[in-house]
């Protein structure tokens, strides 16, 4: 009949384009969210880099990353290159997310207990001394021994996307013993670049830089949870260690370790006042025969409306300023940082009727020998210390086997040692190139042997009566809890 309105089921309706979306995308959100993506992606930017400074596009490439861009704040300028913003500015976001990272596992992950901590952690360390001694038996002298810092560190993009393509080979624990050993490495890498790899300190930017970090603790002793008010006072952190002379993404760990952990509201608390808000919610339903044509209920319905804002700003506070910021950040420095700093700094020419020449120049010789044999010896051995001593005990559904090949995926150390070798032999480009050459066969041959060891020298765990879904018996189960309590 003429002015009758029509009932629309709203809960069923769908936009026309809604599902054609969600199938594009729901691949690429899958993409975004594996752990073997960012390695992959890693690895074409590898490749790229290395068809740029091995081709004709050499000389453009070089004018690009050397490019120098700048900004003035009164009679203030900061001019860098591309290449300085990458591994200065850019960078700094990525070692945002380390320190997320680092306080989260500190905080409530495998690093929240000394029970926990103890073998990553002294793995970790095997796994850094190790593999600079090495180095330095190496090279003893001259400028080539302040390179003794850069088999040290641990790519975990590339490790971990490795040991997930092993699949049932790697218990999810050794997978976790992985991720913590990295997140420990990588603190050492921290201490070691402000310690080690800063030559000239400013006092009064480092001031400066206390002052802003002072704000920020206060920030969170306050209560402050917007994450936006830590992001633009950390802005002001990261421009003081720029100046001070003390490797500015470092301020990036710094501020992570200001970041609230704990959420405003309590989870009891949460739970009751969402149960609250809803029932407001549903009292406020109109009746079938005041349903209009256009009938999102939310929409029309003023009150419904006010509730759904209240029940995201309590969904908002009832998350961890950390975790948020740590999966907001994550996807940005798998895809987008660590992909544009391989490509700004992962070209090295390489001269193959030079190439045994190249293997050979002592510096190449100690990063191979400290990433492929120091980390194996360093993180296995190291280990094996602990456990016999009763520090430790394996990983849950794990053996001997797979720590050896823990210890050869910890020699893939792409990122951060080529971050290190950018600031120990900055300036020196026949070094510079040497260290690079190093780290990629390095990293290539501890990936690939590790992944050969991992996948014919340990068995693929069962799922069978007496086992858990890890693999581990019942018996290494009680050993563990045990050894936690």
């Amino acid at each position: 009949m003429p002015g009758k309105q029509v009932e629309v089921d709203d809960s069923s309706y769908k936009a026309p384009f809604e599902d054609a979306f969600r199938k594009v995308m729901s691949p690429v959100q899958a993409f975004t969210q594996n752990e073997i993506a960012g390695g992959l992606v890693l690895m074409l930017c590898l490749i790229v880099a290395l068809i740029f400074a091995n081709t004709e596009l050499h000389d453009a490439y070089e004018h690009f990353i050397h490019t120098m861009v700048g900004v003035a704040i009164g009679e203030e300028v900061l001019e860098k290159s591309i290449h300085h913003w990458i591994n200065d500015g850019l960078m700094t976001l990525f070692f945002l997310v380390v320190g997320l990272e680092i306080k989260r596992e500190a905080m409530v992950g495998e690093l929240s207990s000394l029970s926990k901590a103890a073998l990553p952690v002294i793995a970790a360390f095997g796994g850094m001394i190790v593999p600079a001694s090495l180095y330095f038996l190496v090279n003893h002298e001259g400028a080539m021994v302040r390179g003794w810092g850069i088999p040290m560190a641990t790519d975990i993009a590339f490790a971990v996307g490795i040991l997930a393509l092993l699949g049932r080979h790697v218990p999810s624990s050794v997978m976790a013993f992985l991720l913590a050993l990295a997140i420990a490495d990588d603190l050492g890498a921290v201490l070691v670049i402000g310690i080690f790899y800063t030559e000239h300190l400013y006092l009064s930017y480092l001031a400066i830089a206390a002052v802003f970090l002072g704000v920020l603790l206060l920030f969170n002793v306050m209560g402050v949870r917007s994450l936006t008010a830590y992001l633009l006072v950390g802005i002001f952190v990261w421009a003081a260690f720029l100046k001070s002379g003390i490797h500015a993404t470092l301020a990036g760990v710094l501020v992570a370790m200001t970041i609230p952990v704990r959420p405003k509201y309590h989870p009891e608390s949460f739970s009751n006042d969402m149960r609250c808000l809803l029932k407001r919610f549903d009292s406020y339903n109109k009746p079938a025969s005041e349903k209009t044509s256009f009938a999102w209920g939310t929409f029309s319905n003023s009150k419904q409306a006010e509730l759904v804002e209240e029940m995201d700003m309590a969904a908002t506070q009832a998350a961890s300023p950390l975790r948020k910021l740590e999966h907001a950040l994550h996807p940005l420095a798998a895809f987008v940082i660590i992909p544009i700093f391989a490509l700004a700094n992962a070209g090295v020419v390489i001269h193959f009727e030079k190439i045994g020449e190249a293997v050979s120049n002592p510096v190449t010789i100690g990063v191979m020998l400290g990433l492929v044999v120091g980390k194996l010896i360093g993180i296995a051995g190291s280990t094996w210390i602990a456990i016999k001593l009763k520090i430790g005990i394996l990983p849950r559904g794990a053996d001997f086997k797979h720590i050896i090949g823990v210890g050869l995926m910890g020699g893939i150390g792409f990122t951060m040692s080529i971050f290190v070798t950018e600031l120990a032999f900055l300036g020196s480009h026949e070094l510079l190139d040497s260290a690079k050459t190093g780290i990629l066969f390095a990293s290539a041959t501890a990936g690939i042997l590790g992944y050969l060891w991992m996948k014919y020298m340990t068995k693929p765990l069962p799922i069978s009566g007496g086992e858990n879904v890890d693999g581990s018996s019942e018996k290494t189960e009680k050993a563990y809890q045990l050894a936690e309590n």
